[in-house]
């Protein structure tokens, strides 16, 4: 029975039609919300407050494009300088471009935002500080802090890209004469580009979600402008629905331009290539052309130097332009080296003379807040801070693998009845931002269950669905990792579908994917901070409760707050490479 519904396609539409409008039926006319929807919020003028509501996500969804478009630009600037550093033999800038790669990149983002917006401006100068407020200080430290955080991110792909090149090609390019600057500029990120931007792609993706965290320094972007319409009008469903698509849509956009931008520099042949390749052809056809003319432009001017004889005054000129090069080289690297010192000195001159007994006296509150506290109705008898967050990610992981785990499989299933439902979830949750899904949980799950959700509780549902997403992309990657052949052979045996992936296939995915979750448990780990958004008691709103209490200390506190995500985060991250390490030379036992 289930086979015949299963191999036929018409019948598998009609099934997932009649599943939609049942939902839809049930929902829009049989389940009693409590609540009128409104959309007309969205498009007409408001009585109370004289304008179009409307328009508040228009001018949040230019914000968010604004410091999406700036901050990309600038973290791949510190992508590029920082990727090249990790490869970089020159020790003091390999070393100062590890630290800032490892740290920004294990600590979460909320965190730095609230360090740029409130612990720096108290180490600066006050004439310095009023400048800085009168210049929108907000979009400058979301834009900062998006950038930095981003940047961190993007070495690491620009680094494994470059590493990507063969040896011999950059080998090949020294000996022709070529200096290092040269061989940068014509050949190693020209072919690294070409590997990484579907990674760097992601990058992208990912910096325009996290735009949505500007809101908690008061930028309006669009996250902030849809409860700012819930605010004023309490519509907060349709507000929050909208920015949702306004937010899908954003994502799919960028996604279906990275894919052109793949598919424009993938080497295809003219016979293979399909409809994604010709209209990327299409699309980047007038920058094709400007592209081919500075290159014919370039050949020009190369044949004419080709032309000059090498005369005993080219040859001097020449050996000075070498040498020349040498001392700005020596010149760079000592400025470096001065500049790193002088930072490194005021920083730490700057650290000793801060009041830690602020810290001292308030760390038991980050690590563990009140507990134990027997207040009545406190489940958690008090317990808070960095506990809490440690909770929450391990309660979001637990159970997110399994969500992962079957909605992964029903991704890669031939069954469209199966695929299609995956492929939504998936899409739609990482479309959006996180904070967006911890409002969904938070403000409308009551709504439908008619139940009352403690924060603590509504936070790790959403991050449990969001990290269930990321999950189902991390199996099915496993899954398509595995050859076909297994898959035939075990078929051929007489096994089913369940038993092939009981048996055969999980066992030998999962132990690819066991780094890839280790890591999404990081990024989790990192995304509890999100949940300050609606007063959870983790270690960021701790922090920032501590932060509102005592007013002068802010630097002191944001800082160890960030030391301790930092040291959480990266001593995961070194087990995870280690992981990684051991299950690749298991790997290579096996096929010997």
């Amino acid at each position: 029975m289930w086979r015949y519904i299963l191999e036929r396609n018409w019948l598998q539409n009609v099934l997932l039609l009649s599943v939609l409008v049942s939902l839809v039926y049930y929902w829009g006319f049989v389940f009693d919300f409590g609540y009128k929807f409104d959309w007309s919020v969205l498009y007409t003028v408001n009585e109370t407050y004289g304008e179009n509501l409307g328009y508040y996500l228009i001018r949040g969804l230019k914000l968010t494009v604004e410091i999406s478009l700036i901050s990309s630009g600038l973290a791949l600037l510190l992508g590029i300088i920082f990727g090249l550093g990790r490869l970089s033999s020159f020790k003091p800038y390999y070393y100062f471009s590890t630290v800032y790669v490892e740290f920004f990149r294990n600590t979460p983002l909320l965190v730095q935002l609230f360090f740029w917006y409130f612990a720096l401006p108290q180490a600066l100068p006050e004439a310095w500080r009023e400048f800085l407020f009168s210049q929108n200080y907000e979009f400058i430290s979301a834009t900062l802090g998006l950038s930095i955080y981003t940047g961190s991110f993007m070495a690491e792909v620009i680094r494994a890209g470059i590493q990507s090149i063969p040896k011999g090609l950059l080998e090949a390019a020294y000996s022709s004469g070529l200096s290092y600057f040269q061989v940068l500029r014509k050949i190693i990120l020209p072919l690294a580009f070409r590997s990484i931007i579907p990674p760097l792609g992601s990058e992208f993706l990912n910096n325009m979600k996290n735009s949505s965290l500007a809101m908690v320094v008061g930028v309006p972007e669009l996250c902030w402008q849809s409860q700012q319409i819930e605010s004023l009008t309490f519509r907060g469903f349709e507000a929050t629905t909208a920015a949702t698509f306004i937010y899908l849509s954003l994502s799919l956009s960028i996604a279906g331009i990275l894919n052109l931008v793949n598919a424009k520099l993938q080497l295809v042949p003219k016979e293979d290539k399909n409809w994604t390749h010709i209209l990327a052809d299409i699309v980047f056809s007038p920058f094709s052309f400007i592209l081919e003319l500075s290159s014919w432009i370039g050949k020009l001017f190369q044949r004419k130097e080709n032309k000059l004889e090498l005369t005993g005054l080219s040859l001097f000129t020449h050996r000075l332009l070498v040498a020349l090069n040498k001392i700005i080289v020596l010149v760079l690297k000592v400025s470096f080296v001065s500049a790193l010192i002088f930072l490194i000195y005021k920083a730490l001159s700057g650290i000793i003379n801060l009041n830690w007994k602020v810290v001292v006296d308030n760390f038991r509150y980050l690590l563990i807040w009140r507990f134990p506290s027997k207040e009545p109705g406190d489940f958690f008898w008090g317990l808070g801070g960095l506990a809490f967050s440690v909770i929450m990610s391990v309660i979001a992981i637990s159970v997110s693998f399994f969500i992962g785990l079957v909605v992964g499989l029903g991704r890669t299933s031939k069954y469209r009845l199966f695929r299609i439902p995956s492929l939504l979830y998936i899409e739609l949750i990482r479309g959006n931002p996180l904070i967006m899904v911890i409002f969904w949980v938070y403000f409308f799950v009551p709504i439908f269950t008619k139940t009352y959700i403690n924060v603590f509780w509504s936070a790790t549902i959403a991050l449990t669905i969001f990290t269930g997403a990321y999950l189902a992309e991390i199996v099915r990657g496993g899954i398509q990792n595995i050859p076909k052949g297994q898959f035939e052979a075990a078929y051929s045996t007489g096994l089913t579908y369940f038993q092939t992936m009981r048996k055969i296939i999980l066992p030998q995915a999962l132990k690819q994917m066991i780094p890839a979750i280790v890591g999404q448990f990081i990024a989790i780990f990192k995304d509890t901070s999100l949940a300050y958004v609606i007063g959870v008691l983790e270690l960021t709103f701790v922090a920032q409760s501590l932060n509102n209490r005592l007013m002068i200390y802010p630097f002191e506190i944001y800082t160890t707050v960030a030391m301790l995500y930092f040291i959480c985060c990266y001593s995961m991250s070194i087990f995870a490479n280690k992981l990684e390490k051991k299950l690749e030379t298991d790997t290579f036992r096996l096929t010997m």
